[in-house]
């Protein structure tokens, strides 16, 4: 029996995603905007989508909601993003009727992350109807989730793995359950699940509901549609695939041999400065190499691989949902089921081997009608999918050249000088240290090392100062924001950054756990404060 988590498999590589060329029908011109009280939707429900602040249905949800309401078997093929999540969630919480007792729902996905934040949605959509939520994946001891089960949890949402653990053991019992959904269909089966997804969805009564999700539909996904999913109604909405998405620019660097690739990728980020973004490695190595150098120049970078234990993996994904990481250095396999909002920038330190996943990597950015950015490092070895994007996808990529470390240095430079003149027009008092900056000069040899490091304590400085201001903002208690900061500021030190992190470094909202993939964005820009001696 195979019961480890998708995120635990022994072998990392980029993943193959076959059928990007099928008939997909083209996307249905614009329609008024459906409301959510139109859709005889139970009372408790519509609350907690009101608590969530939706405001209207999204395009999937306005297709999706009403045919699952009736009882049907759906199959939407839609990228991540749209809001599928609550597609598929708000008409299993309306279904299921309060205080069942048992397990009604069972949805599947890929990863734990993913899992996490299904579960977390859902908690909150059923906040004021009597359901109980239960997330269930690897890597973490099997007895709380036995307890929850035994409890009475009616909706369960978890990886394949586990899921068939708890089956075997007995602790999950679908014989009357009423829903069975799929998310990322494709993925799970891509990652060698498909033995333990038929067997699970084999629990459920025939008569069970199935919502199908996933980005594509090849041969094993067919099969699998056929054997369970009876008369079902088709959507498709746009894909990660599609070629006439045109929010994202295609930006490439090619590659150089006079120094060092993590070196190049440091001064093209100097230059494109991202607000946010997640740098994608092929390999375990590389997320490491990476996030230890960008770690070593002053930033904040946390490499994510199936190499992490679970404990290790939550650790990030906090720190992520606190907006402590300037960069998540992560390979493919790992970021699956992560979704970072508002991502301005996906950065490719090498083309994947498969295209497709390139179409995916990059879908994360340029959502919901914003711009986004995806810039690529390509050399020789990358020659096959570039030209495959070029020719097959139509990508048109931008041809930038390498920043010199001269032309890097002039950014990082400017952005701190830009921070010191804003201390000086918000009226931090400076006259008393003229003096001193005199003297300064006259110090020969070690006037550089003493300059260095009174900039670096006047960075951290304005960057402690910046985030208390955005935390008592956000209702913080301000006798308690020196301790949050201290304790931010030893977490940060833990991981090898020296001082460049983000000034108004944002708390996540609401009291949601320890777990999830919610999104970071670095704010106060002026607090980017790398350290002297950095050995840019």
């Amino acid at each position: 029996m195979n019961t480890t988590d998708p995120t635990e498999s022994p072998s990392e590589t980029n993943p193959t995603t076959a059928d990007f060329d099928q008939d997909a029908a083209e996307p249905a011109a614009p329609q008024p905007k459906a409301n959510w009280s139109d859709l005889g939707l139970h009372p408790d429900v519509l609350s907690g989508i009101r608590e969530r602040g939706y405001t209207h249905p999204t395009p999937v949800q306005a297709e999706a909601i009403p045919i699952a309401l009736e009882g049907r078997d759906l199959i939407v093929r839609s990228k991540t993003g749209t809001g599928k999540t609550a597609a598929f969630m708000i008409p299993t919480l309306n279904r299921v009727p309060e205080g069942y007792n048992q397990p009604a729902a069972i949805v599947l996905c890929p990863t734990r992350e993913l899992a996490i934040q299904i579960a977390e949605e859902s908690q909150l959509l059923c906040r004021d109807k009597n359901l109980r939520v239960v997330s269930i994946y690897g890597g973490v001891a099997i007895g709380p989730q036995t307890d929850a089960l035994n409890a009475g949890a009616e909706i369960i949402v978890g990886t394949p793995g586990r899921v068939r653990d708890h089956i075997r053991r007995g602790n999950l019992k679908l014989g009357k359950g009423m829903v069975g959904v799929l998310d990322e269909a494709d993925e799970m089966l891509s990652m060698g699940f498909y033995e333990e997804v038929t067997s699970i969805m084999s629990e459920l009564p025939d008569e069970a509901q199935i919502l199908l999700f996933s980005a594509t539909v090849e041969e094993r996904l067919k099969q699998l549609i056929g054997r369970f999913l009876k008369d079902p109604h088709e959507i498709y909405l746009s894909l990660d695939t599609d070629r006439t998405a045109n929010t994202i620019d295609h930006v490439l660097y090619e590659t150089t041999l006079d120094y060092p690739k993590p070196r190049q990728l440091l001064h093209v980020l100097e230059v494109e400065n991202p607000e946010s973004a997640i740098v994608f490695c092929n390999t375990r190595s590389d997320t490491e190499v990476v996030a230890r150098f960008l770690n070593r120049q002053g930033l904040v970078a946390e490499p994510l691989s199936s190499d992490l234990n679970q404990k290790a993996r939550e650790r990030v994904m906090n720190r992520i949902k606190r907006s402590e990481i300037d960069y998540l250095v992560a390979t493919d396999i790992a970021a699956r089921g992560i979704d970072i909002s508002d991502l301005s920038h996906v950065i490719n330190y090498a083309l994947p081997e498969d295209p497709a996943v390139y179409l995916h990597r990059t879908g994360r950015t340029g959502r919901i009608g914003k711009k986004g950015v995806a810039i690529s490092f390509v050399g020789g070895r990358e020659l096959s999918c570039r030209r495959t994007l070029e020719q097959k996808y139509e990508i048109v990529f931008e041809k930038r050249t390498l920043p010199s470390r001269e032309e890097a240095e002039q950014h990082w430079s400017k952005r701190h000088f830009d921070e010191m003149r804003e201390a000086m027009s918000e009226g931090v008092a400076f006259e008393g240290f003229l003096g001193m900056a005199k003297a300064l000069r006259q110090r020969g040899d070690e006037a550089d090392a003493l300059t260095a490091l009174a900039l670096r304590g006047f960075f951290r400085w304005h960057r402690t100062e910046k985030a208390k201001k955005e935390l008592i903002a956000q209702g913080e208690d301000p006798d308690n924001v020196d301790a949050l900061l201290n304790e931010r500021s030893q977490r940060s030190g833990k991981q090898g950054g020296h001082g460049r992190g983000r000034g108004g470094e944002r708390r996540s909202g609401g009291d949601r756990g320890n777990h999830g993939g919610g999104g970071h964005r670095r704010r106060g820009r002026g607090g980017r404060g790398r350290s002297s001696g950095s050995g840019k």
